[in-house]
């Protein structure tokens, strides 16, 4: 998911507890919600990982914005057809019409090739295990194997062109994108 919006009282579990695990495993952002008043709480919350949180009552108008505010934080575009665009050096990335192009030349990649090109350009310099990968372009649904995103990364580089040194091998971890230009 590009983000959980969390209630702090869960039935069985603690949502401050639910919200460190989840953070432990997975980069996503969470917003805590919560009909509980005190500060401690929310720094307790924000302490445990939450990006934002909100108490209760609200209006659904201020959970869209502070949801909006922590997915554009986070660099995610909100799904609401107004994707936007990116560049790192050469390559120019056009979320909205779903494009991509370097040197201003248009490039075909297959959707698991945008995803992963989409996710490091949204993450520049940060490295990405295979699961880390495996997770976030693939999803928890489906197994694939581990070297599914070598294959997938070296078809990458490959359609990158004079761009393809960015995406760095980080040994012993995975991949990184390289932002600087």
């Amino acid at each position: 998911p590009d983000a959980i919006i969390l209630d702090l009282m869960i039935p069985g579990i603690s949502g401050m507890e639910l919200c460190k695990k989840i953070k432990s495993k997975f980069d996503v952002p969470i917003l805590m919600v919560t009909a509980r008043a005190g500060e401690t709480d929310a720094v307790l919350g924000l302490e445990m990982g939450a990006d934002d949180y909100i108490r209760k009552p609200f209006s659904p108008r201020e959970l869209t914005a502070r949801l909006k505010a922590v997915l554009r934080r986070r660099g995610v575009a909100a799904e609401d057809g107004q994707g936007g665009s990116m560049a790192i050096g050469g390559i120019q990335m056009n979320t909205a019409a779903h494009r991509v192009s370097i040197g201003g030349k248009p490039v075909d990649l297959t959707l698991i090739e945008y995803k992963l090109l989409k996710l490091f350009m949204e993450n520049p310099d940060i490295a990405f295990s295979r699961d880390r990968l495996l997770d976030r372009v693939w999803g928890r649904d489906v197994y694939v194997s581990d070297r599914a995103v070598d294959v997938n990364i070296k078809r990458l580089r490959e359609k990158l062109l004079d761009e393809k040194q960015r995406l760095e091998t980080v040994r012993g971890v995975g991949y990184r994108f390289r932002g600087d230009s």
